[in-house]
């Protein structure tokens, strides 16, 4: 059986990342739990616990992908991926959440799995640990927009450097406020 999130739905920059995570039941990490209940030290931890006793699948949808089929579609379709590169195909497919992908085994969406399956939550703990390393790393190249703080999500710093910078070339263009010319921040 394996878990499956992403990370990265709402943010004005940069891609969405799924993870798919078939845990060893003999060895399931403890405190597995919700990415965003964790802090960032408990999350890099048991993202390597996870890592080392888990098989994995990780994939991205760029944020060009996400501005050419939608947000909603490239979060299936980064899901679709991540199980795919799972080193094993599983027989079922836990997603978090209420929209679950076509996947090629049987599937259960569960709302809020993230905090009440297992898999879920290991999942939703390695896309935030590789999504926000990926934003980190952005932050470097770009550092006007706080990209290490923010993850790439609305802040009114976020948007005050977009609004003096104008976006980099990492920015969604088809999310509001940029698709919109930055409306009055």
């Amino acid at each position: 059986m394996a878990g499956l999130d992403e990370v990265g739905r709402g943010p004005l920059a940069g891609p969405v990342v799924s993870a798919a995570v078939v845990l060893d039941l003999d060895h399931v990490p403890q405190g597995l739990a919700d990415s965003k209940a964790l802090t960032a030290a408990r999350r890099e931890a048991l993202f390597a616990e996870i890592l080392a006793t888990s098989r994995v699948g990780l994939a991205s949808v760029s944020h060009q992908e996400i501005d050419t089929i939608n947000i909603r579609q490239a979060s299936l379709l980064a899901m679709c991926r991540a199980l795919a590169a799972l080193p094993c195909k599983p027989d079922m497919a836990f997603v978090d959440g209420n929209d679950p992908p076509g996947l090629p085994c049987s599937t259960e969406a569960v709302i809020k799995g993230d905090s009440s399956i297992a898999s879920i939550a290991a999942a939703s703990i390695v896309a935030k640990v590789v999504r926000d390393r990926m934003m980190a790393r952005l932050g470097q190249a770009y550092p006007a927009y706080g990209f290490a703080s923010n993850a790439g999500y609305s802040t009114k710093a976020h948007l005050s450097a977009v609004a003096s910078e104008g976006p980099c070339p990492f920015h969604r263009l088809s999310f509001s406020p940029l698709r919109q010319g930055l409306l009055d921040l």
